[in-house]
């Protein structure tokens, strides 16, 4: 596994999320899974999304207000539901229908808190409970690429220099084939040295190719070849030790200091 972009969509902030999503149907590959924020919850979407290719899947987490009735019950916590679609959502896509179906996948936090996500992965057999749920909590990996490429790649300065629409999006395109050329890259090396891609630093592999980019743009186009396979060669180096397996913790907010000193009072002092 190793992040990388295999499409995007983005434009004027006056249209939604979803309609840059629906722009999407169909690019996602074949016996694929793809997780939706929250915020993305539409069933003419994920219908859309499901129907773009063979076996290509969604899963999203579920709403505070959610509603929805249990057609069959594999589990206490995993069942098959049914969802009401909205007259405005039935008036503006009529093959909808009235109600859609999901699998529903209940996760009981230790406050004793329920919540979950819904899929399109409705076979028990076929989709043990058990994956769908650690890939669940992978969902948040994701964030880790997106500082990558804003804290590292862009140095904490994500603005773009183009004062013209067609200038912005030459630049975020630049920007994300470039984070793609890094990840591609560190796939590489983890194959020569047989490692999971993961293991491969982001930020020195980032500086590392940023010299080779220096050097090739100064040295003879035929040695460029030779460059690239000493810098896979040389890729030991960027291996990261394993990742330590942690116990989970619930989330938990850290007490804020005070810049005053706190004094206690004694329970038995009296006023004179």
């Amino acid at each position: 596994m190793h992040y990388a972009t295999t499409d995007a969509a983005f434009g004027p902030v006056t249209n939604s999320e979803i309609s840059y999503a629906q722009q999407l149907v169909g690019s996602a590959p074949e016996n694929s899974l793809t997780l939706f924020d929250r915020g993305f919850m539409s069933a003419e979407l994920f219908s859309s999304w499901q129907g773009g290719g063979e076996n290509t899947h969604w899963l999203t987490p579920i709403k505070s207000k959610f509603r929805y009735d249990i057609l069959e019950s594999y589990s206490d916590y995993d069942h098959l539901i049914e969802m009401p679609i909205s007259p405005q959502a039935q008036a503006q896509y009529p093959h909808l229908g009235k109600t859609w179906k999901a699998r529903l996948v209940l996760i009981p936090s230790p406050k004793g808190e329920i919540k979950g996500f819904i899929t399109s992965c409705l076979c028990p057999e076929k989709y043990a409970l058990k994956e769908l749920v650690d890939v669940y909590w992978q969902r948040w990996e994701i964030e880790r690429g997106y500082g990558e490429l804003k804290q590292y790649q862009l140095v904490n300065k994500p603005l773009l220099r183009s004062l013209k629409s067609d200038g912005i999006y030459q630049e975020l395109w630049g920007i994300l084939t470039s984070y793609n050329i890094i990840r591609l890259e560190m796939a590489e090396i983890a194959k020569q040295h047989k490692v999971e891609p993961l293991r491969i630093s982001f930020v020195n592999a980032l500086y590392l190719i940023q010299d080779e980019f220096i050097w090739s743009d100064t040295g003879a186009p035929g040695a460029i070849p030779k460059a690239l396979k000493e810098l896979r060669d040389n890729g030991k180096r960027l291996i990261l030790p394993e990742k330590r397996k942690r116990k989970p913790y619930p989330r938990a907010v850290l007490k804020k200091a005070t810049k005053y000193p706190s004094r206690s009072r004694d329970k038995n002092a009296t006023r004179s």
